[in-house]
């Protein structure tokens, strides 16, 4: 039965504090920037607005009494201390994120809960209670001290989405080093960037991962990413699940039953640390330059993603929560791992595709494991839209409440299938906003609080304590409907302190774009009810005879006919208009291209968006050039359409989408798929 919340939320015991937080009024930190005037909307939830209104007055005592939801070692002594562009949030308090996620849990007597289902395509299974999880997470914290790992050293993981790498997340936090997780589908040159960029002194990484009933070899690139620069590296840990077949070399390599032979003799317990150490480093997206790695706390980043579990999805204790991203990325991270845990839920860790061996293995697991509450990605969602709801109709889903989505924005007719073809409108599908840099969400619906409508394509509103703007390039607010750049205005708990080691990156890529709001290179506007739609990112705005238009509206029109599965759009050049554009189009099973189809689709974005939506190409693929988290690479379809190399494609899903897509420009061009090509819409 689902719960509504209050804020805050806080957790009951020893741990937690128990005075009240010393108010402090609010002050501007960063541009004081002029407001617009509150357009008349329609109001919002009691619950809402009350939230709303309390954040916008006293910001950091909001943050403070956010605070409260969660355990510390000893209470902060400021929430906010400003040093732009960078700031520190409950400055003096201490506490551990692996603590909170497991030891507080067992401390309060829910030592058997379950706290981790492990799970892969291959149909093998791990379960860990609070208490079993402890015990496992406490030997490996003993193993990398007796390896010489210390606080504030970094260690990379470069695993899979299985049980020992979230052990080795939390062991690692717990004695206050640093992981930097680099997801196991990178090759090794962005691989062995990242392991420099961090300066770990240990890798870990498994011998295989399985992906699309195939086992990878992980092993091999972790050897040729430090073959030329070692770096500080001074040990690889090999999981080994088929034992033999990844070569060791010693004495730096050790497997994984010698790493825990290494416990001897050292102690498995946490550390008090100040909420402003980092937890973690992260690299954001883009793989062009040296890899920036953000920064995030134990203090602030633990506050924002275990507030929005609460207010955002409604997370609460023993709910079956299923996130079904990869730990590395960020949501893996705040939403597989961390704040299911802190909450006290149950999280189910998947390994592999989610179609494999077939797409009855995604709904089978939702009744099966009996999942209440779910997080996945529009790509998810458009994949299971090609299979038909028609499988999903076939289980019992029952007891899930609500499913959430972000990544990329959730297009209507994704929304609609899920919605009202799978559900019957029965429970909500709600899409989000948030990125790497901020830790956890800061654009969605308030579930937890009292859920407002949704508009199908919209990210929902912006997050009580998220003070965000749509401004021009030069930095002057925009009105309800004008589209611009999307900012935010003051610092909050999740966002990024700093990249590592470079300060000044940090300063010149998000703070002095647009002088002393945070830069988040997304282009939107908010509607007159408030609620924010993006229309992509900032550099991917399609310019067509001096009308903006963002790739995203395109693509959401042409899912708008019922034969495409996906789409994604770039601009191309074009002598007359300056850019038209050219489009990719996947289509649902059971459809095949054809000339009339082709034509329907012109007719159908037309009708959408109108005459200034020229469409110069439609090209049909079988798959789009993605990244391993899901998002299309328009950049690679911009540069396949201009006849370039796409450059540096290490992040993406399936090489042979590029060279896909090529070859259908090529036939294209030739005349042969396309006969009318550049023919305008």
């Amino acid at each position: 039965m689902r719960r509504r919340v209050t804020w805050p939320a806080a957790p009951s015991g020893p741990q937690c504090g128990r005075t009240r937080i010393r108010q402090v009024r609010a002050r501007p930190v960063f541009a004081n920037f002029p407001r617009l005037a509150v357009t008349e909307r329609r109001p919002f939830p009691p619950e809402v607005e009350h939230w709303l209104a309390v954040a916008a007055a006293d910001p950091e005592a909001f943050w403070g009494q956010a605070a409260e939801g969660v355990p510390w070692f000893r209470r902060w002594d400021r929430v906010l201390e400003p040093d732009p562009p960078s700031f520190r949030w409950f400055v003096g308090g201490r506490t551990n994120l692996a603590y909170n996620a497991l030891d507080h849990h067992v401390v309060a007597g829910e030592g058997e809960r379950l706290a981790l289902i492990a799970l892969n395509e291959r149909g093998e299974r791990r379960d860990l209670t609070y208490r079993g999880l402890l015990g496992e997470v406490e030997r490996v914290a003993a193993a990398l001290r007796g390896l010489g790992i210390e606080r504030g050293d970094r260690v990379t993981l470069y695993l899979p989405t299985c049980a020992e790498a979230i052990v080795t997340m939390l062991a690692i936090v717990r004695i206050g080093a640093i992981h930097s997780i680099v997801f196991a589908g990178f090759g090794h040159t962005a691989l062995g960037d990242r392991i420099r960029a961090s300066g770990s002194r240990l890798v870990l990484t498994a011998d295989v991962t399985y992906r699309k009933g195939r086992a990878t070899e992980l092993k091999p690139i972790v050897d040729a990413a430090l073959a030329a620069d070692p770096g500080a590296v001074e040990h690889v840990v090999v999981l080994e699940r088929e034992p033999g077949r990844a070569p060791l070399q010693r004495p730096r390599d050790l497997t994984w039953p010698q790493l825990l032979e290494r416990d001897q003799g050292h102690d498995g317990g946490h550390v008090e640390l100040e909420a402003n150490e980092p937890a973690f480093i992260l690299a954001t997206s883009g793989t062009t330059a040296t890899p920036k790695l953000a920064v995030h706390t134990h203090g602030g980043y633990q506050v924002h993603i275990v507030a929005m579990a609460r207010w955002v999805f409604g997370l609460r204790p023993g709910e079956m929560w299923w996130s079904t991203s990869d730990i590395g990325w960020i949501v893996g991270h705040s939403y597989i791992v961390y704040a299911p845990l802190i909450v006290g839920a149950t999280t189910v860790a998947y390994e592999g595709a989610l179609d494999q061996p077939g797409p009855e293995r995604f709904w089978g697991l939702i009744e099966e494991l009996g999942v209440t509450g779910m997080f996945t990605s529009p790509t998810a969602i458009r994949g299971f839209m090609r299979y038909g709801e028609e499988v999903a109709r076939r289980h019992d889903l029952s007891r899930l409440e609500r499913i959430f989505s972000a990544g990329e924005v959730l297009n209507a007719p994704a929304w609609e299938w899920l919605q009202q073809r799978v559900f019957d409108d029965r429970i909500p599908v709600i899409d989000h906003m948030w990125q790497t840099e901020t830790g956890g969400p800061i654009f969605g619906n308030p579930y937890g609080i009292a859920q407002l409508p949704v508009k199908p394509g919209s990210s929902g509103i912006p997050l009580a304590g998220i003070d965000a703007a749509v401004v021009t390039p030069d930095g002057t607010p925009l009105g309800p409907n004008e589209k611009g750049i999307m900012v935010i205005r003051r610092p909050f708990p999740g966002l990024t302190p700093t990249i590592w080691n470079d300060p000044e990156r940090y300063a010149a890529d998000y703070w002095a774009r647009i002088p002393g709001v945070y830069y988040s290179g997304d282009a939107a506007h908010f509607d007159d009810d408030g609620y924010v739609w993006f229309a992509g990112r900032a550099d991917e705005i399609i310019k067509i005879a001096g009308h903006r238009i963002g790739t995203i509206e395109v693509e959401t029109a042409f899912l708008r006919h019922p034969a495409v599965a996906e789409a994604g759009v770039t601009g191309r050049p074009d002598e007359l208009r300056g850019e038209v554009i050219a489009a990719f189009i996947v289509l649902r099973a059971g459809r095949a291209p054809s000339e009339d189809l082709r034509s329907e689709l012109l007719a159908t974005v037309r009708d959408e968006l109108g005459p200034v939506a020229v469409i110069g190409q439609v090209t049909f693929v079988d798959v789009l050039p993605k990244t391993r988290s899901g998002k299309i690479m328009r950049r690679v379809l911009k540069a396949v359409v201009a006849g370039l190399d796409p450059g540096d494609i290490s992040t993406i899903e399936d090489e042979g989408s590029v060279q896909e897509a090529r070859e259908a420009v090529t036939e294209l061009r030739a005349g042969i798929a396309d006969p009318g090509a550049g023919t305008p819409a």
